[in-house]
């Protein structure tokens, strides 16, 4: 399991993963693609694969829709997860590799400080 810094983004609706070398592939007359990842900006490139889940326009960070393929993927935050959807796309120029949109936090009893960094803990019930 790789860990990857990931900004909360509430603004966003869909979660995203930066992607690069993105190839869709059929295997065993499914759809699949093939990408490369980076867990930070110091790791090398790792080649992944995964079983595509959907393609769907999604606005990049200048409002523009753009097609995107869609994985299922499983997001650990502290000692809680569960499977979410992520949307592949170049964020190079993104300060983190990853996003994680409001989707993928609904019904998981997540809090999200607007003015804190790097508070994942977990909370008192």
């Amino acid at each position: 399991m790789n860990q990857i810094k990931a900004k909360i983004d509430t603004g966003a609706r869909t979660s995203a993963l930066h992607a690069i070398g993105i190839e869709p592939f059929e295997q065993d007359g499914e759809d699949w693609v093939r990408f490369q990842v980076q867990t930070d900006e110091y790791a090398p490139l790792l080649w992944a694969e995964a079983k595509i889940h959907d393609r769907r326009h999604i606005k990049n960070t200048s409002g523009i829709p753009e097609e995107r393929i869609v994985i299922r993927t499983l997001l650990k935050l502290t000692d809680q997860s569960w499977p979410i959807s992520v949307s592949l796309t170049d964020r190079t120029r993104m300060t983190f590799p990853m996003i994680v949109g409001r989707t993928a936090l609904k019904h998981h009893d997540v809090a999200v400080h607007t003015r804190r960094a790097n508070l994942t803990r977990k909370l008192g019930r």
